[in-house]
């Protein structure tokens, strides 16, 4: 019984949740149930994970909660399994460089630099910019959020593979698969031709990030995903559960080509 009640998540202060629920608009425009479930998820990843901020960064207590509240939002239907397999949390104050390495067919080794405001390790941490977060918050409807579209990379490698197809029931994994492959197949086609797209064309990058980026949509400019691409909406509706209810309407981003 003690070792239970040591795993068992210190309860967030209302008033603390309250103010978190009033700074980001996607978690104020949920229902009292599922805010409330919401409420228990973020208290579990602040008592399961590790928040570090680099360098001067310093976050406040309710800034934790802010961020696990982000990253736990699209676990509203999956739950605590989506949790699983990695510890830490690590926030910069701004974008970040890393370095990337490649060897390509003829066995030259190239090495560049990219500047990112958001990464997900397999098995490993969630990297954000903290000030990509604030962005998203002031611009809520904009098709951008960082820590979902990481998050949704952490629900992607729970069945393994990173190929933009989360854990599913068989039959709905086929229908899902058949979908999105259509969906993404056709994106990449209008991307390549050059033409204007309601969704960021970073999608076109892969299908892990085709699956990120809809994601975000789904909860920051429902209306613009369901526009573009209705079928793929429509699973992410039955997978994620209806995206929350925002004042103000959906507006169209214009594709920034880039994360």
């Amino acid at each position: 019984m003690w070792g239970w009640l040591r795993r068992t998540p210190r309860e967030i202060d209302p008033t603390v949740w309250q103010h978190c629920c009033t700074r980001a608009p996607w978690l104020h425009g949920l229902d009292d149930a599922r805010r409330e479930r919401l409420r228990a998820l973020s208290a579990r990843f602040l008592h399961e994970k590790t928040i570090s901020p680099v360098g001067e960064l310093q976050l406040a207590p309710a800034d934790g909660v802010l961020l696990a509240a982000l990253c736990c939002l699209p676990l509203l239907e999956l739950g605590e399994i989506g949790l699983r397999g990695w510890s830490q949390l690590i926030v910069y104050p701004d974008a970040f460089r890393v370095q990337r390495s490649h060897v390509d067919a003829a066995g030259v080794l190239h090495e560049w630099d990219d500047e990112l405001i958001g990464e997900s390790w397999d098995s490993g941490p969630l990297i954000l910019s903290w000030a990509d977060i604030q962005a998203d918050i002031a611009d809520p409807h904009a098709g951008y959020c960082v820590a979902v579209h990481e998050m949704a990379h952490k629900i992607d490698a729970l069945d393994g593979a990173i190929d933009g197809t989360p854990p599913l029931p068989r039959d709905w994994q086929r229908e899902w698969a058949a979908d999105f492959q259509r969906a993404y197949d056709a994106f990449c086609d209008e991307v390549d031709r050059g033409r204007d797209t309601l969704i960021d064309p970073y999608a076109a990058e892969a299908p892990e990030e085709f699956f990120a980026v809809v994601t975000e949509y789904h909860f920051s400019a429902p209306a613009v995903l369901a526009e573009a691409m209705p079928t793929v909406a429509a699973h992410l509706r039955r997978f994620y559960g209806e995206p929350p209810r925002m004042s103000g309407t959906d507006q169209r981003p214009v594709p920034t080509g880039g994360r």
